[in-house]
């Protein structure tokens, strides 16, 4: 797994990671974070476990565009 901030925002890239990990990895980063830098989540899957534990954390995901062989979401604090 690889982080790194962009102008965008934060990038976390699960690809390949076996689960949970994809979602341990995903929240640790998101309970680091300490302003509303969006987060670009790079995943081999869609990350359905993942939504519900994002609401209860206050945020939200948007599927973004991404190559064919990859799920990207854009995660945003709730307002």
């Amino acid at each position: 797994m690889r982080q790194w901030h962009a102008a965008d925002g934060w990038h976390i890239d699960v690809r390949g990671a076996p689960p949970p990990q994809p979602l341990v990895e995903i929240m640790r980063l998101l309970r680091s974070l300490r302003d509303d830098t969006p987060v670009i989540v790079h995943h081999d899957r869609d990350p359905v476990m993942l939504y519900p534990e994002l609401a209860e954390a206050g945020w939200q995901a948007q599927r973004v565009e991404a190559p064919e062989d990859e799920v990207r979401l854009l995660l945003r604090r709730s307002s």
